[in-house]
């Protein structure tokens, strides 16, 4: 669980140095792309199935633009305004979102109690991390925040879905498909709005390219699905708790960057929120309430 939230916390400062040199949606065309092909490679070499249903790579189409192609160029595009650690702080309201998806879209996750505590909480940290008083006035900075916002809505959707249309699949040939479709969505709109992708970069270019496709993005799904096998949902959430810590280290160290103290703010509310949705820690207030009445 900590080394992919060190791959993925470290993932955002990959995005930003590629973006130095490259545009937003070029960076989102070669994280596809590359990850896309190492998938496959593993699909291969393990002689998964590969999917001949027109239907089944209609919702790879669907869930790569959901959870790829769309949210990847907002967050891409929002940091050219704001930090890395802002980014990541943002992107943790993702497992809060997820929630009130799941709650919408599905009758077994309606909001209990617990849930719309932690869901508040989590609003409470976007919130205050954003600061509201600065989206009176909508300037580049406010709007890449908001793009960050539209990024984990994007996320949280296509959770939904993952579960109605693509449950029973192998993972790594979900994985594949999934970028399969962002590929092709995201490859020729890059190409026609900011030009042909090439390798002719600086070397830091292409190692952070290297790095956020083929460890934050492809391997990183490899073992999200093998932790998901072996520690449940429920740990992983605490993944997210871990994430924005370590970019805004990696922000703060190689970019030299530094947040407001609202920002640190709004993530201890996001981690409060993330704490009560876990529920572990809920079920022992409960319990030592119970024991109280008992006693």
């Amino acid at each position: 669980m900590l080394l992919l939230a060190t791959i993925w916390g470290a993932s955002f400062l990959s995005v930003r140095i590629a973006l130095d040199e490259i545009d937003p949606l070029t960076v989102v065309a070669h994280r596809t792309l590359w990850a896309m092909l190492a998938l496959w490679g593993v699909v291969l070499v393990m002689r998964l199935h590969i999917p001949r249903d027109l239907r089944i790579w209609a919702c790879f189409l669907v869930m790569g633009a959901l959870n790829n192609a769309l949210p990847f160029a907002l967050l891409s595009w929002g940091q050219l305004y704001i930090e890395t650690g802002l980014t990541s702080i943002l992107n943790a309201a993702t497992a809060i979102f997820g929630v009130l998806m799941a709650a919408i879209f599905f009758q077994d996750e309606r909001l209990s109690l617990r849930k719309l505590v932690g869901v508040s909480f989590g609003f409470a940290g976007v919130a205050t991390a954003i600061g509201l008083e600065n989206l009176r006035h909508l300037d580049l900075r406010s709007l890449a925040q908001l793009a960050v916002i539209g990024a984990t809505i994007c996320y949280a959707l296509a959770a939904v879905w993952a579960r109605k249309m693509l449950s029973g699949l192998p993972p790594q040939t979900a994985a594949a498909g999934m970028l399969t479709g962002a590929t092709a969505l995201i490859l020729p709109v890059a190409w026609l709005v900011e030009g042909p992708l090439t390798l002719d970069l600086q070397p830091r270019t292409i190692g952070a390219i290297a790095y956020f496709s083929l460890c934050s993005t492809a391997l990183a799904y490899l073992l999200y699905y093998r932790l998901l096998t072996q520690v449940g949902s429920g740990n992983l959430m605490l993944v997210t708790l871990l994430v924005a810590p370590i970019a805004i280290v990696l922000g703060t160290v190689v970019l030299g960057e530094s947040l407001q103290p609202t920002a640190y703010v709004g993530f201890a509310l996001l981690a409060i929120g993330l704490i009560v949705l876990d529920g572990r820690i809920w079920r022992i207030v409960r319990r030592w309430g119970s024991q109280k009445k008992t006693l």
